[in-house]
């Protein structure tokens, strides 16, 4: 079987088991369920089921158990949908990927939050962002003026122009 092949029945399976779940499934523990994707064994006697649950951990683990005891009735509705000579077996996984982009969306919120709130220090001044008064090239002392050259000898090179022909 080719992988193009399992791929269309992972989409196949993913899309059975989403509608069942939404449409069909009168399990109280089975709410807010998101079907993330499925992985279906190259001989598709199995697939893994990844889901995302709103909620907390015991939340979570209710409505894993409730799809677990439903898989039955979602291995029925595969059957139905999708002609092959095996209906895969369904296992349910927890996906957390959504909770860990959630907690990443957090966490840089935070920072940016921190980093707009602090005050410029002293120290900024000494950064290589820090623009120097000398370089300024207005009346208040810049190139134009008749102070003397910077020496700029420490400071590294400009990076080169990349060349444009082919």
């Amino acid at each position: 079987m080719s992988s193009r092949r399992t791929l269309k029945a992972a989409e196949a399976v993913r899309e059975v088991v989403s509608m069942a779940i939404l449409t069909e499934l009168r399990d109280p523990r089975v709410r807010d369920v998101t079907v993330t994707h499925v992985e279906v064994a190259p001989d598709m006697r199995s697939a893994k089921v990844h889901v995302s649950i709103m909620g907390n951990e015991s939340r979570q683990n209710l409505s894993l158990a409730g799809l677990r005891n439903a898989a039955g009735f979602l291995q029925q509705r595969i059957a139905a949908r999708i002609d092959t000579r095996y209906t895969p077996r369904l296992q349910f996984v927890l996906d957390q990927g959504v909770k860990n982009s959630i907690a990443v969306a957090r966490i840089l919120r935070e920072v940016l939050k921190a980093e707009t709130s602090s005050e410029p220090s002293e120290t900024d001044a000494d950064s290589p962002l820090a623009v120097d008064p000398a370089c300024r090239s207005d009346e208040a002392g810049g190139a134009d003026s008749d102070s003397p050259p910077i020496d700029r000898a420490d400071d590294p090179p400009a990076p080169s122009q990349p060349s444009t022909a082919s």
